[in-house]
């Protein structure tokens, strides 16, 4: 990754206009800003969250509150809690999220 064309900036995550974007089940709230081409986004998961689709788009994501689960399409799940992070690259796995129905949600920290 080449971050270029911006300059330094601080990000007060909870002036940002939040966008809605509802899963199979529950729905997910994304604040979003653009550095360059980077997208960066805090994403809450509600409880009971499920991706309505399978994603290829590369990230590096970091879980900063909650818990969620990140399954990838060929069955393997990995859990994310407060502190754990991952990174995949485009088209490398095909990956979905979801938190617990019964749980608290998750918030998640995305570049990509």
């Amino acid at each position: 990754m080449e971050l270029t064309g911006f300059a330094l900036s601080v990000v007060d995550w909870s002036t940002v206009e939040p966008t809605t974007h509802p899963g199979e089940t529950g729905v997910s709230t994304w604040r979003t800003r653009e550095f360059g081409g980077v997208r960066v986004r805090m994403v809450d998961y509600s409880p009971g969250y499920l991706a309505d689709h399978w994603c290829v788009k590369g990230h590096v994501v970091l879980c900063v509150a909650g818990e969620v689960e990140t399954e990838l399409a060929d069955g393997r799940t990995f859990r994310l809690t407060p502190g754990v992070s991952y990174q995949v690259a485009d088209n490398a796995e095909p990956h979905r999220s979801r938190t617990a129905a019964g749980g608290q949600g998750a918030t998640l920290f995305v570049m990509d």
